[in-house]
């Protein structure tokens, strides 16, 4: 299997529809699959930044994803958005040479776009979309059918499960 293929990743698209059919995924299952299933070497997550959650950035990072962090708005109701939807595209053309397929992770229409430019330029492997049930109408196009993989099947494959105390109470 061909290993030079990148992944690019809506993580709150991927999160919040994941979170939406009632479960959490494992991100270091999730890397594991993408490097198994589809050969990626880099996976690169799209992520906004928020002050405090270092920890959870270290864990993506030690899983195997390449954060690309964009700064995030915090709106009086209390809301956070760090839209990432731009330099998800950007990275993918930067980074265009360099590998031989990319893997789309996400059910935005956004990206309609660029998966068709991929599809032409026979550089689109699969686009991943996180909920089969709640996706984008743009990506249910001719062009794009072909490529779509969903994740609501893969569950027992990647959900995070939290790890028990033994009876001694330590992990």
């Amino acid at each position: 299997m061909d290993k030079n293929n990148y992944a690019f990743i809506d993580s709150q698209n991927l999160n919040l529809s994941i979170r939406d059919l009632g479960w959490i995924l494992d991100f270091r299952r999730f890397y594991r699959y993408l490097s198994d299933k589809y050969g990626v070497s880099k996976a690169f997550l799209f992520i906004g930044f928020v002050e405090g959650n270092s920890d959870l950035y270290a864990s993506l990072q030690e899983a195997g994803f390449i954060c690309i962090f964009k700064p995030t708005l915090k709106y009086k109701d209390g809301t956070t958005k760090g839209n990432c939807d731009a330099e998800l595209v950007l990275q993918t053309m930067v980074e265009y040479k360099n590998y031989n397929k990319a893997i789309i992770v996400t059910g935005d229409g956004d990206f309609y776009c660029l998966a068709k430019y991929l599809i032409e330029s026979e550089k689109l492997q699969v686009i991943i979309v996180p909920n089969k049930d709640k996706f984008s109408a743009l990506l249910k196009f001719k062009i794009c059918r072909p490529y779509l993989r969903f994740m609501n099947e893969l569950k027992d494959k990647l959900e995070y499960k939290k790890k028990r105390p033994h009876k001694d109470e330590t992990l």
